[in-house]
């Protein structure tokens, strides 16, 4: 099959024994899916999650190829859980469905993880041209990276959605938030289960449409809250165990 299709994208450089999935949390992103699902690497499975989508998200993601589950609760983390709840594969990725980040490119992700060089490798965002990424989201997040350090240690420069890890072991990891929060929460979790948590750089693109998160002051304030909520919290007791 060509042109569209998930899983046709460019060639993964060998589908990893166990398989990949990638996790694809959607809000009414019919004009963008098209340009995501063909750039699955080819072998890997999209796992698009539809969070209630008004626009037909969900049966062009189907058409085209894609597992599609149904997300009633709203909100990323929601989203974000039961995708990974519905992988089966041994890696999974998680990725944006807006055709800001192209999810080719977590072919190194994975390619990290499987030779056990990281066990939670995250996409450190650089901005394609003026405007791509808002001053106040941008704020927002240096300042969390800065409140991540003081809580884990880990030096980290960006705390995007893009990310690969196995599949059982973020699992174990008992991940709650299921808002803004989920995906600091799995990078916290991760720190303090002792994981190998490294970054690479990913091109950040125009997003279609508009952000349901960072593209107004209210929605990143609203992030920021739930990740704050996320520092906050103690280290959860034998979460993560047994990853190297």
């Amino acid at each position: 099959m060509t042109g569209g299709v998930a899983g046709g994208g460019a060639p993964a450089g060998g589908v990893p024994a166990g398989g990949v999935d990638v996790v694809l949390p959607c809000l009414d992103e019919a004009e963008a899916l098209p340009w995501v699902l063909e750039r699955i690497p080819a072998g890997w499975r999209a796992v698009v999650v539809d969070n209630g989508s008004a626009d037909g998200s969900a049966e062009i993601a189907r058409a085209l190829g894609a597992s599609v589950v149904h997300e009633t609760r709203r909100g990323f983390g929601a989203a974000c859980h039961a995708g990974l709840e519905a992988a089966e594969a041994e890696y999974v990725c998680f990725c944006d469905c807006d055709a800001s980040l192209d999810p080719g490119l977590l072919t190194d992700f994975v390619r990290q993880v499987a030779g056990g060089e990281s066990d939670l490798v995250l996409g450190r965002r650089r901005p394609q041209g003026s405007g791509v990424w808002p001053p106040h989201a941008r704020a927002g997040n240096r300042a969390l990276s800065r409140m991540l350090r003081r809580r884990t240690g880990l030096r980290l420069r960006d705390l995007g959605p893009m990310r690969a890890a196995r599949r059982k072991d973020v699992l174990a990891l008992d991940l709650t938030d299921r808002r803004s929060g989920y995906p600091l929460q799995m990078v916290v979790r991760a720190a303090d289960a002792g994981w190998r948590v490294s970054e690479l750089d990913v091109p950040y693109l125009p997003r279609s449409g508009k952000s349901k998160v960072t593209g107004t002051w209210r929605g990143t304030w609203d992030a920021v809250r739930d990740m704050r909520e996320v520092l906050a919290e103690g280290p959860a007791n034998g979460v993560g165990g047994g990853v190297r």
